[in-house]
């Protein structure tokens, strides 16, 4: 397969979970709570314009894009969030979902690497066509390991800085380390694997 073809196959899959826009949603609504704690220094109010932010958001893409899905799931993870920091009283629980995505894929790439399964080459498997044929050839299975030991790293160093932060309560810190872990390292991690597979042919094979 060649690169064009793989970059149009991962742009289609960024498309079907919702692009840039899921993205932006996602760091809006985190902003926004943290803006409107600052000034007005009142977790409900905060929470009202967080999430009627999103609500805005999801109604703009039903009617523009008919994406009832992807519009329900950035309100869940946005009402969780707002049901969290509003039954603890706590502003730092606003965050506390974004925390845990971070453990639990944490938790995923890990698993994947130790059952021999790793996630990069069971994503790339997909979408080359090729499904789990890569498993046959050692050496593509070690640069899938290694490429998905690059995304473990990431959730790993991520963790350590995000859990202390959530549990000494400090809320503007996690909120900035929470909107620089998600999107924007991922999308290091996801260059590091593209050069180094690049580098190694993978990717054209």
């Amino acid at each position: 397969m060649r690169l064009a073809l793989l970059t149009e196959k991962s742009l289609s899959l960024f498309a079907a979970v919702g692009g840039w826009r899921t993205v932006a949603e996602g760091v809006a609504s985190r902003v926004v709570f943290l803006i409107a704690y600052l000034v007005t220094g009142e977790i409900l109010t905060a929470e009202l314009i967080a999430v009627g932010g999103v609500v805005v958001f999801a109604v703009i893409r039903v009617f523009t894009d008919r994406k009832y899905w992807q519009a329900v799931i950035g309100l869940a993870i946005t009402g969780l969030s707002a049901l969290l920091a509003g039954r603890t009283g706590q502003a730092v629980d606003f965050y506390l979902p974004a925390v845990l995505m971070q453990v639990a894929g944490g938790a995923v790439f890990l698993l994947s690497i130790l059952v021999r399964l790793p996630l990069v080459g069971v994503v790339l498997g997909a979408m080359r066509g090729e499904r789990f044929g890569w498993r046959r050839d050692p050496l593509q299975r070690r640069h899938y390991q290694l490429c998905t030991g690059i995304f473990l790293a990431k959730f790993v160093v991520v963790t350590a800085v995000l859990v202390p932060l959530y549990t000494r309560g400090l809320v503007t810190p996690l909120a900035i380390a929470t909107l620089l872990s998600g999107a924007p390292a991922a999308g290091v991690c996801g260059y590091l694997c593209w050069r180094f597979l690049r580098a190694q042919g993978a990717l054209a094979r």
